[in-house]
């Protein structure tokens, strides 16, 4: 069962690789490697582990607010989708 409210906003994708398999996400919040996400958007909706994720083409465990993430999705995505921490 999925509970909404347990649910927050931790930014929105800004691009996706398709090529890839990888999306770029603009975060409102802070983010770290082995954090659970979930994507929604159109008729998306599913939660992943972070197993990696970078920062301009380099490894990094963590991310802050405002900082641009790219991380490998198991899903496809659209720019303007919305990315929570569950």
């Amino acid at each position: 069962p999925k509970h909404p409210y347990q649910n927050m906003e931790i930014g929105e994708v800004s691009n996706y690789f398709d090529h890839v398999g990888a999306a770029a996400i603009k975060l409102s919040k802070s983010l770290k490697v082995g954090d659970r996400i979930r994507i929604s958007g159109g008729n998306i909706d599913f939660e992943q582990e972070v197993e990696s994720m970078q920062i301009n083409r380099k490894d990094v465990q963590s991310a802050k607010a405002g900082e641009e993430i790219g991380i490998m999705v198991s899903g496809k995505v659209r720019k303007g989708y919305k990315v929570f921490k569950v």
